[in-house]
């Protein structure tokens, strides 16, 4: 078993290399040149082209059934589902074969909306209660499946 990173925007870098530390579990961080950020010793980089999904595409391409993936893109979610792994959002969701295609259907009509000036949607600010969730489900996914 293995966390794969979605590194561009993650957050919750710091938890996760808590927590793989504390299992014993080995963390890639996938980013894009974009995003290039001070390496940590206790974690493996992979640097890629700052192409459109570049970073997904390459998540993709390496993981492996039983692993771990952290991810906001619900695109990359169900890829990872697709390969009989499991896959936990910047703020703790845990993605499951039964919500992804609802989660897929609402992203494509919130582009629509958005598309037409119909909608805006408002982010909320990263919270502790999100940074606890996530670590909580973290260790849960990493419990399960080792």
């Amino acid at each position: 078993m293995k966390i794969l990173v979605d590194g561009d925007a993650c957050p919750v870098k710091e938890t996760i290399s808590g927590v793989s530390e504390r299992y014993k579990v080995k963390v890639i961080i996938f980013i894009s040149t974009a995003h290039w950020t001070v390496n940590r010793e206790d974690v493996e980089y992979i640097t890629v082209d700052s192409n459109y999904q570049e970073v997904d595409m390459k998540i993709v391409n390496r993981v492996k059934p039983g692993d771990i993936v952290i991810t906001n893109d619900y695109g990359l979610a169900s890829l990872i589902l697709a390969k009989r792994a499991s896959a936990l959002s910047f703020n703790g969701r845990v993605f499951t074969k039964n919500k992804i295609n609802y989660l897929l259907a609402k992203r494509h009509l919130a582009t629509k909306l958005r598309r037409q000036g119909k909608y805006i949607s408002k982010q909320s600010k990263y919270s502790k209660e999100d940074r606890e969730r996530f670590k909580v489900n973290l260790i849960e996914l990493i419990t399960q499946m080792g």
